[in-house]
């Protein structure tokens, strides 16, 4: 009986709450249903990592693809890796733009986000964005990083290069095979002919330094002697201001006296001092003699010193360029500055810390056809050499004008081209774009340039690189003007500030003069 209540009682609430306790289930289903979805939705654009069938050439460039989440490595014959990634989320979004790695650390662990591990981190910019292992959950979640499958990122750290190209694009992009004749066509007799010279002007580089370094020694040896003059001729000035007085006083003792005897003991002292003041009267005319030629020796020495530094700046500059011409060299061309500049890696460990230094010393005016009418923004890369010409290929990541018609509209200095064009190698490259460079190019640098109009949360919100500091040497080295040193004054001039991009104002840090300074840390 009991059992048929509680049956009974059961019943009536089962018909009390059944038509809106089953929409809530119902509710309920379809909500948990529709997050599965999402879920799986999220899940599904996750890209699969792949390696091309086929043996792998040295990386030349990577294109991280916003939309579809996912970075390619390739070499001269195509892709060679595929991976899933995680770029920024929203607020915090990854920059578009054109970049290359400057920097690599395979135990990263950052300063910027509780010590956070960041393993086989490749730096893109110093302000903090860099490619690095990280957790992927199927979707943009980083700061502002790209995250890449861990095993994936560590396989990948020993087969890239400072300087390798980094494109990140909002959209899919790939290179597409591509000619035109304003692109270099290296002369084989300059580049048969780089080492003989190299090996010419090193001799020459040498021989200037240790003239430089000996000239040096002689004016700061010749200016030190100088420096003692004063201090000398004033000592003998005051010897003979004495001995004057004494040989006055005897004068006066002379004069004064009232017997023989004393007029013989002054006469006597007279004696003394006259021969006393006639010696320091000798001793300051032979000093003011010999100072004049040493003030001379050393106004010569210093201006013999202050050319043979300059020829030696002159020598380590041809050196390094002749150097340099056997290194792939990058271009960029920007509508907004209507400048071209150039960068070279020198392989040279910058002075304070991190990376590597850049070649900065060319920097000109381009013509623009139609200024005002977008260009794009266009990366042509010399992939591979093809008989006595470069096989190059082209990734656009922002509409403009085509590739053809940006390259077209363009005139370059003949002698930049001559400069640069005869030795021009593999992975060498010409970046066409409406953007300016960012303030994140420095010495330190390749090119930084991001889209402004594209979304760049992650960019924007970090602390810019700290400003520019100059780098003390008693010799030069890093003296910002090119004046002796053996090492890269010359890289460091200061260029005209950079006007800002006019399609956007106001919230983007762009490029100015760039001069050794402190290592930031993200």
């Amino acid at each position: 009986m009991k059992d048929q209540m509680t049956t009974a009682q059961s019943t009536m609430a089962t018909r009390r709450w059944r038509t809106p306790g089953l929409v809530a289930l119902a509710t309920i289903a379809a909500l948990t249903g529709l997050t599965a979805s999402a879920d799986a939705a999220k899940q599904a654009r996750q890209v699969a990592e792949a390696v091309a069938p086929r043996e792998a050439g040295e990386p030349i460039m990577a294109i991280v693809s916003i939309k579809s989440q996912q970075v390619t490595f390739y070499d001269a014959d195509g892709w060679i890796l595929r991976a899933p990634v995680s770029t920024g989320t929203t607020g915090r979004e990854t920059p578009a733009g054109v970049f290359a790695i400057i920097e690599k650390d395979k135990d990263h662990h950052s300063t910027m986000y509780d010590d956070a591990w960041m393993p086989n981190m490749q730096r893109i910019t110093w302000n903090g964005i860099a490619l690095h292992g990280g957790p992927l959950p199927g979707y943009a979640a980083s700061h502002g990083c790209v995250r890449m499958p861990f095993n994936f990122a560590e396989g990948l750290f020993d087969k890239t290069n400072i300087g390798m190209r980094v494109i990140i694009s909002p959209n899919d992009a790939a290179p597409v095979d591509f000619s035109h004749p304003s692109l270099f066509v290296p002369k084989p007799e300059a580049i048969a002919a780089a080492p003989g010279r190299i090996g010419k002007l090193s001799a020459e580089a040498e021989e200037a330094t240790r003239a430089a370094d000996e000239t040096k020694k002689a004016a700061t040896a010749a200016a030190k002697e100088a420096q003692s003059l004063p201090a000398t001729l004033r000592k003998l000035e005051q010897q003979k201001t004495r001995a004057d007085g004494e040989n006055a006083y005897a004068d006066k003792l002379i004069a004064n006296a009232k017997t023989d005897q004393a007029k013989a003991k002054a006469e006597e002292l007279k004696q003394k001092v006259a021969a006393k003041a006639a010696d320091a009267a000798t001793q300051l005319d032979a000093a003011k003699a010999a100072a004049q030629p040493k003030r001379d020796a050393a106004a010569a020495t210093k201006e013999a010193a202050k050319v043979a530094a300059a020829r030696k700046a002159d020598a380590v500059k041809a050196e390094l360029d002749a150097k340099l011409a056997l290194e792939p060299v990058s271009v960029y061309i920007s509508r907004s500055t209507q400048k071209l500049y150039v960068r070279r890696n020198t392989h040279k460990p910058a002075p304070d810390g991190g990376g590597e230094v850049f070649d900065t010393s060319i920097e000109v005016p381009v013509t623009i056809r139609n200024p005002d009418q977008p260009l794009g923004t266009h990366i042509f890369t010399s992939m591979a050499r093809n008989g006595t010409g470069l096989r190059w290929s082209v990734v656009t990541i922002d509409d403009g004008d085509n590739a053809k018609n940006a390259l077209d509209r363009i005139t370059i200095p003949q002698e930049v081209w001559d400069r640069i064009g005869p030795t021009a190698l593999p992975r060498s490259s010409i970046i066409i774009s409406d953007e300016p460079l960012s303030s994140e190019t420095n010495y330190r640098t390749e090119f930084v340039a991001v889209l402004s109009n594209h979304p760049q949360g992650g960019f924007i919100t970090r602390k810019p690189t700290a400003p520019p500091m100059a780098v003390a040497s008693d010799d030069g080295y890093w003296d910002n003007g090119g004046n002796g040193g053996n090492g890269f004054g010359f890289f460091f001039q200061q260029p005209n500030p950079q006007p800002v991009n006019p399609r956007r104002r106001g919230q983007y840090q762009y490029y100015q003069p760039a001069q050794p300074m402190p290592r930031s840390f993200w």
